[in-house]
C-alpha cells in the first residue's frame, strides 16, 4: 500500500470533537437577536399567518415573551410597533407616550441588562405605508422626513432605547438623527444604521405584520437597487460619514457577498437581518418535509457569520438559541 506523507484534511474531521477544536467560524446566542412586534391592548398574543411561530404581542406578552428568550439566554430583541392610528406624517411614530416608548419603559423596569434596539421608521405608522412624507403627486420627501424621524430618535431615548435602528433609507437622516440625539442629550446613545437595504421581495410576511405593505407604488426609489454592490459600500461609508455606530445589510441570505464587502471596508460593527421571507422559506420548506429545518437554519445562520456579520437578527433566534444550548455551544 502507498504511504501517505502529505496533509490529509479529512483526518481533522473524523470526529465531533475534532471538528470543533478547528472549526473558523462559531455562533453565539449573544450573537443573535429577536424581533418584537408590539401592539396596542392587553394579553394579545396575535399569530401572524405567513411567519409561523412568530406573534404580534401587547406589551404585557412582550413582557412573558422576554422572559423565555432571557431564560434561552438571548440579551437582544428589536422593537416594531404595529400601532392602531396611522396618519399621513406618521405621527403616532414620535409620540413620547406612543406605542415603542411604552414598550421600551416597561422592558427596561423588567429587564434592566437586556439591549432594546428600537427600529426607527415611519412605515409601520403612515397610513400610505411608505417610510417618508409623500408629496401631493405620491412621491416621498426625503428631506420633510428627517426631521420626523429624528422627533422619534429623541422618543425612543428618552425612554430608555439602547441603540436607534433607522430603517427607512433617507439620505441624511443618520446626521440629522446625530444632531438631534446629541442636543436632547443623548450622546451616548448608538446609531445601528440600516445602511444597505434592498428593495427586495422578501419582506412580505414582514408587511402583514407590520401592516406596512404602500398603498401606492412601491419602495424601490429610496431603498436599493438588488444587482448594485458599488453603491452599497457609498451607502455605508456615508452613513459611517454622518455618525452611526454600526452598520446592517438587509436581507441576509441573498446578499451575503455584498455583506462581506461591507464587512472588509467597514472597521465597525455589521449587522445581517434574516428577514420575513428568508424565515418564512424555511419554516414552509419544514412543515413539507422538504428540509430539515434546524440544519438548513443553523447552516443558514452560520453562513451569515462567515461572510462577517458580528450578530444576526433573525425570527429563528429563540430556536437556535435552544439548539445551540443542546448542543453545548
Amino acid at each position: 500500500m502507498e504511504m501517505m506523507h502529505g496533509s490529509r484534511p479529512r483526518r481533522l474531521r473524523r470526529t465531533p470533537a475534532l471538528r470543533a477544536l478547528v472549526r473558523e467560524t462559531y455562533l453565539h446566542v449573544t450573537q443573535l437577536v429577536a424581533p418584537l412586534f408590539i401592539v396596542p391592548g392587553i394579553n394579545v398574543r396575535r399569530p401572524i399567518v405567513s411567519m409561523p411561530g412568530v406573534e404580534n404581542l401587547s406589551i404585557d406578552q412582550s413582557l412573558v415573551q422576554i422572559e423565555a428568550w432571557w431564560e434561552l439566554g438571548l440579551r437582544t430583541v428589536l422593537l416594531f410597533g404595529v400601532p392602531e392610528h396611522k396618519d399621513a406624517v406618521g405621527s403616532s411614530g414620535t409620540d413620547p407616550e406612543g406605542l415603542i416608548p411604552q414598550a421600551i419603559r416597561a422592558i427596561k423596569a423588567k429587564f434592566p441588562d437586556l439591549i432594546v434596539i428600537a427600529d426607527l421608521c415611519l412605515c409601520e405608522y403612515t397610513d400610505h405605508g411608505h417610510c417618508g412624507v409623500l408629496s401631493d403627486t405620491g412621491e416621498v420627501i426625503n428631506d420633510a422626513t428627517l426631521p420626523i424621524l429624528a422627533a422619534g430618535a429623541v422618543a425612543y431615548a428618552a425612554a430608555g432605547a439602547d441603540i436607534i435602528a433607522p430603517s427607512d433609507m433617507m439620505d441624511g437622516r443618520v446626521a440629522t438623527i446625530r444632531e438631534a440625539l446629541d442636543l436632547g442629550g443623548f450622546a451616548d446613545i448608538p446609531i445601528l444604521a440600516y445602511a444597505v437595504k434592498y428593495a427586495s421581495a422578501f419582506y412580505g410576511p414582514f408587511r402583514d405584520a407590520a401592516g406596512s405593505t404602500p398603498q401606492l407604488g412601491d419602495r424601490r426609489g429610496y431603498q436599493m437597487d438588488p444587482p448594485n454592490v458599488r453603491e452599497a459600500i457609498k451607502e455605508a461609508m456615508l452613513d459611517l460619514d454622518e455618525g452611526a455606530d454600526m452598520l446592517m445589510v438587509k436581507p441576509a441570505l441573498p446578499y451575503l457577498d455584498v455583506l462581506h464587502q461591507v464587512k472588509v471596508a467597514c472597521d465597525v460593527p455589521v449587522a445581517a437581518y434574516c428577514v420575513s421571507g428568508e424565515y418564512a422559506m424555511f419554516k414552509a420548506a419544514a412543515q413539507n418535509g422538504w428540509l430539515d429545518e434546524r440544519r438548513a437554519v443553523m447552516e443558514a445562520l452560520i453562513s451569515i457569520r462567515r461572510a462577517g456579520a458580528d450578530f444576526i437578527i433573525t425570527y429563528h433566534a429563540a430556536d437556535a438559541a435552544r439548539w445551540l444550548a443542546e448542543d453545548g455551544r
